[in-house]
């Protein structure tokens, strides 16, 4: 039996997050049945509890603020040790979740080694560049990074961009590296176009079917928000641009409406939060366009969700993101009125080129980034 602690996610159920619901999926469509897994899960106690087969143990974090990922991560894996040791587990794997521990992980990984253990780290994307940090707060996540590539005995990269930059960035320690896709799910959803639930959204945030462009996602000015309002308010096109996203107390919020002045526009539509799932996807799958302005990091969920549902996906040109969409979406860049120009040129687009780009983006998905050959290439590496 090959035992895998997975470490760095919030924990399953997800409620959240893409780390939440890869472990969420991988535990739940396990084939092998010679792998066991441990997930740590964020909690205010100590128990244990079992879900999806998997032996979910609760660590405590205190609330200090960005320092509380760092000691969850941290007491996580002195608690994954400390079983590995008692159970006398040979040949484990532990799996971490992102960099934040890096000053740190030296000295774990020696315990490890020393318990014939096997170290793998997901560096997820650049988080050193996100502006939700503050200058020291970027730093250390930068430093962190490297010290994580260094003592990582293989890196799991989930965007060959990022792997591409770890590689070179960090050539000094020659890292081992290996790609393996987030996944998407590409069922349709349940819902009919007249389902009441339906019906009743589009009726209360004033939409109709295929007379919106659509955006779904955190609202951080790293999305380029600002960007894809400013272009959406100077192009003619008439349809609504939907914002599905939390913005109660976001300060940047306030301030691009300050500068913007999109609440004077009647297309900008914020319209909160939908957590019903089916929803969603139907939300997604009758929208006119979307639009994806991520940066920063690796393969980002909500742009494989996208392609796996809706036609037309209008994508910010950056590496990450072309080599996603490849042929199946539309690019555009941060230029002045670049964007409001292939919006404008879309207003004459005819179904049938809409349709070639939905074709050829549900079979980059369905070849690439379904969850079964997501899960199946982890189980491979795992029991390598």
């Amino acid at each position: 039996m090959k035992h895998v602690f997975i470490i760095g996610s919030k924990g399953i159920p997800a409620k959240y997050g893409g780390f939440e619901t890869f472990v969420e999926k991988l535990t739940e469509g396990q084939e092998s049945k010679e792998i066991k897994y441990h997930v740590s899960c964020l909690a205010d106690n100590a128990k244990e509890f079992e879900y999806n087969g998997v032996r979910c143990f609760n660590v405590k974090g205190p609330n200090i603020g960005p320092a509380k990922a760092v000691y969850y991560d941290i007491a996580a894996l002195k608690e994954s040790i400390k079983y590995i040791r008692e159970k006398k587990i040979k040949n484990s794997i532990v799996y971490i979740l992102a960099c934040r521990i890096g000053p740190f992980v030296g000295h774990y990984k020696k315990k490890l080694k020393a318990l014939g253990g096997t170290l793998i780290v997901n560096p997820d994307g650049h988080e050193w560049k996100r502006a939700k940090w503050n200058k020291a707060i970027r730093q250390y996540w930068k430093i962190s990074e490297k010290y994580m590539v260094k003592h990582a005995d293989l890196l799991v990269c989930d965007s060959k961009n990022i792997e591409k930059y770890i590689q070179e960035d960090y050539k000094q320690y020659n890292p081992k590296t290996t790609f393996i896709a987030y996944g998407a799910d590409t069922e349709k959803s349940k819902l009919s176009d007249d389902d009441n639930t339906l019906i009743e959204w589009y009726k209360e945030k004033d939409v109709k079917k295929k007379e919106y462009y659509l955006v779904v996602g955190r609202f951080v000015p790293e999305n380029n928000y600002e960007t894809m309002i400013t272009e959406f308010m100077k192009s003619t096109t008439n349809k609504d641009f939907v914002l599905i996203t939390n913005v109660e107390k976001n300060k940047f919020y306030e301030e691009l409406r300050a500068r913007t002045k999109f609440d004077k526009d009647k297309r900008i539509k914020f319209v909160g939060t939908v957590y019903n799932q089916e929803l969603l996807k139907k939300i997604r799958e009758n929208a006119y366009g979307y639009l994806h302005g991520h940066e920063v990091g690796g393969t980002n969920p909500s742009l494989l969700e996208a392609l796996a549902t809706t036609d037309l996906n209008l994508l910010l040109d950056v590496g990450f993101n072309r080599e996603v969409g490849e042929d199946g979406a539309l690019y555009f860049t941060k230029e002045d009125g670049n964007l409001a120009a292939l919006l404008d040129n879309l207003e004459v687009y005819d179904e049938v080129s809409a349709t070639t780009y939905g074709y050829n983006a549900k079979q980059r998905i369905n070849r690439e980034y379904t969850w079964e050959k997501i899960i199946n290439d982890y189980e491979e590496l795992f029991l390598a």
